[in-house]
């Protein structure tokens, strides 16, 4: 299995070595990298949902931070689904309706 440094919103990888500074976003979807959600300590099962116990509480984990622990996770990459908006998801429903 092939693991890679990704992004945690669109899956775009990360090619540069080292991990990204807390400032660094993603050059697709100008999300932070630097976040508890791209960090090998992120576990959603532990308590306070990271593994790493000298690290401080951080609240949004999808936010970046300063958290000096962190690494970015190689993983293999999970296609996201796309969620179309209320709006789109009608107007799509319509069309098969009506067989446009």
């Amino acid at each position: 299995m092939n693991l890679n440094r990704h992004c945690h919103q669109c899956g775009e990888p990360w090619t540069l070595a080292g991990n990204p500074g807390r400032g660094e976003v993603c050059m697709k979807c100008r999300a932070d990298l630097r976040v508890c959600l791209n960090c090998q300590s992120y576990d959603p099962r532990v308590a306070e949902q990271c593994r790493e116990r000298r690290a401080e509480l951080v609240s949004d984990k999808a936010a970046g931070n300063f958290c000096e622990y962190f690494e970015f996770a190689k993983r293999s990459q999970v296609a996201k689904e796309v969620k179309l908006s209320r709006e789109e998801a009608a107007r799509a429903q319509l069309k098969k309706l009506l067989g446009d």
